[in-house]
């Protein structure tokens, strides 16, 4: 009878008590990178780009762990947003190991689980920067100041700031 009770008990909890208070990043980031002719595995999905379509690795090429940095820009379409993305060191060197190794592929970017954009890798970028053009909408921005500083903006200030709300 008391261990039917406490079992009672544990279920009447709030589910952030239960699941131990983590909650998953309100804006999720990631990158995937066409795969190589003829890659078939289970590990992959299909996309229409640039009117046919292709398959991207389901593993991200970078992802929310890459970024150190952002910045919005108005897009083309005047209606949305697009983003840079700073990398941390290593994943900037990757991108441009990337860029020679994957000319002529291309990138796709996904946020929240959503097709925004994809490029095509003409050139090795060595600047560590991940650009997505459009498609970013005002809301996103605002999570993302939530989770990362602005490009240029000081890290140990950020933190402070976002400390006070």
């Amino acid at each position: 009878m008391l261990r039917c009770l406490a079992i009672a008990a544990l279920g009447l909890l709030p589910l952030p008590l239960v699941a131990g208070g983590k909650k998953a990043p309100a804006m999720q980031v990631s990158f995937h990178l066409q795969t190589e002719p003829g890659e078939t595995n289970l590990k992959v999905f299909r996309v229409p780009t640039a009117g046919q379509e292709i398959t991207y690795r389901l593993s991200p090429a970078f992802s929310q762990s890459d970024f150190v940095a952002f910045q919005p820009f108005p897009s083309t379409d005047e209606a949305t947003y697009g983003v840079i993305f700073q990398l941390n060191k290593v994943a900037a060197k990757r991108l441009t190991n990337l860029g020679h190794a994957h000319r002529g592929r291309y990138l796709l970017a996904m946020v929240n689980g959503q097709v925004r954009d994809a490029v095509l890798i003409d050139k090795p970028v060595s600047d560590g920067l991940l650009v997505i053009w459009q498609r970013i909408g005002a809301a996103e921005i605002k999570l993302a100041d939530e989770h990362l500083p602005r490009i240029g903006q000081d890290p140990a200030k950020w933190k402070k700031e976002r400390r006070k709300k």
